[in-house]
């Protein structure tokens, strides 16, 4: 009796799991995809090639003046006296020193001003994300740009047009 009991108890929770299966619903999107449809992104995106475009200008500006130095220094190296050459070959190192501690530094001043862009986008679009999770009762939403996805059935909605309905898109 025991056995045909635990049976019973078994098939119904199975049931129950199965049921409760069915009602769970999984979506997807693709936010790099539509993110790049966005007027912020595309502003944000001009905005970090103007900058970017600044940077490389000037580091080309301090490549062409130490090559010149270079070839100055390398053309007339053998009729300088011992204090000039010595002096000129400190110039050449301090401005290629200049020239890493500048790329360093344009580096990371590009990576601050892509931060300070993109953030307050990408916060908007996983508010807009968890929003729509909520109205259309998802209980996850994949990224499928980013994630690592082994398997993805049709009957995984897409969440994008929810999310760029969200954002006004």
């Amino acid at each position: 009796m025991n056995t045909v009991k635990s049976l019973l108890i078994a098939a119904l929770a199975l049931v129950g799991l199965q049921a409760s299966a069915q009602t769970m619903k999984f979506a997807h999107i693709e936010t790099q995809k539509f993110m790049s449809e966005l007027p912020e992104y595309i502003a944000a995106t001009k905005t970090l090639q103007e900058e970017a475009k600044k940077l490389e200008d000037q580091l080309t500006v301090m490549r062409n003046d130490l090559q010149a130095k270079y070839q100055d220094y390398i053309q007339n190296r053998d009729s300088l006296p011992d204090l000039i050459r010595a002096t000129r070959e400190k110039e050449i190192q301090d401005a290629d020193q200049r020239i890493q501690s500048y790329t360093q530094m344009a580096q990371q001043s590009l990576s601050q001003k892509e931060q300070q862009l993109l953030q307050p986008l990408q916060e908007k679009v996983t508010n807009a994300i968890e929003a729509v999770g909520k109205e259309q009762g998802f209980v996850y939403i994949f990224d499928i740009s980013t994630s690592v996805i082994l398997y993805h059935s049709e009957e995984s909605i897409d969440a994008t047009p929810f999310v760029k309905a969200k954002l006004g898109l």
